[in-house]
């Protein structure tokens, strides 16, 4: 991306609220693909009120822009990101009890703090969550699930910045939250934190529950590898990692990148893989699996291209 004059403007704005900005930020750092270009420019906002400025001023000016927490449901182009990223990161992670079974959590907060932070106040819900990657900004965002837990199932409301830089809270009745999706996939509107409603529990059962599932997830999982979690949602009556298996694609890779043998639900960053090698696997398997199954599968996963 070349310099101009809205998006000088944007950073110029950026650092006059006194936010971080870094530019030719390498993306891999940031993902947990651990592949991807750098970005033009990196902020970290701080605060609700300076990213609220900041995505109103991006969108009246049209300055390409993308809001990342951890980044574990991303694919970046080898090129990079051809525009502005705003970083959720420890800056906005703020965590605290609002009543003794309602819990406060920042965008930026990584969904492990927070289900500890349920456990260390003896409350239940968030069990499923535990050993999930990323952030709970993404968390709203995706309608992060597993074990048979989703986010609709304890979040109460949420604050989000419209487009335009307005702050409203939505609630749970109006967030769209379905198998892996939310209103904000569609209307444009950035997450900014949580509000977590849950029951009272028993720090000892909640507890073991949340070492069972991540025992389950060691054993399962291929959590030695970098990855984006599962690749691909589930279609209806079927299961992705099964459907994969069966057509004989367990091991089967492109250039550094691979269908995990341990779960093939999973495609890994096994041996330096760039994303184009994961783009390129993720398009063989749909192609391959539709072929023989008649199944399409639809990508979890978020592609983001470099755009010109």
């Amino acid at each position: 991306m070349n310099s101009d004059i809205r998006t000088d403007g944007l950073l110029a704005l950026a650092r006059e609220l006194e936010c971080r900005v870094v530019y030719d930020e390498p993306l891999a750092n940031y993902t947990t693909f651990k592949t991807g270009g750098p970005c033009y420019a990196m902020v970290d906002p701080g605060s609700e009120d300076r990213l609220a400025r900041l995505i109103g001023e991006a969108n009246a000016s049209g300055v390409r822009h993308l809001v990342m927490g951890k980044g574990s449901n991303i694919l970046f182009d080898d090129k990079g990101y051809n525009g502005v990223i705003f970083l959720m990161g420890q800056s906005v992670d703020d965590i605290r009890m609002l009543d003794e079974n309602t819990i406060y959590a920042q965008a930026g907060c990584p969904l492990i703090k927070l289900c500890r932070f349920a456990l260390e106040h003896n409350l239940t819900g968030l069990e499923f969550a535990y050993g999930i990657p990323g952030t709970v900004g993404g968390a709203i965002y995706m309608n992060a699930g597993a074990y048979g837990g989703e986010i609709k199932d304890v979040i109460k409301s949420c604050t989000a910045i419209r487009p335009s830089g307005e702050i409203h809270v939505t609630e749970l009745v109006d967030m769209g939250l379905g198998y892996r999706k939310s209103c904000f996939q569609h209307n444009k509107e950035i997450v900014f934190s949580g509000v977590f409603s849950l029951e009272t529990g028993i720090y000892d059962d909640i507890q073991d529950t949340m070492v069972d599932l991540m025992g389950r997830r060691r054993a399962k999982q291929p959590l030695e590898y970098p990855s984006a979690g599962s690749t691909f949602k589930r279609p209806e009556g079927h299961y992705a990692g099964q459907l994969i298996e069966e057509c004989g694609l367990a091991g089967f890779g492109i250039g550094g990148a691979e269908v995990s043998e341990k779960h093939c639900g999973f495609i890994i960053n096994k041996d330096n893989a760039t994303s184009a090698d994961i783009l390129a696997l993720i398009k063989e398997v749909q192609k391959i699996v539709q072929e023989k199954t008649g199944v399409l599968l639809e990508p979890e996963v978020r592609l983001i291209p470099y755009e010109e």
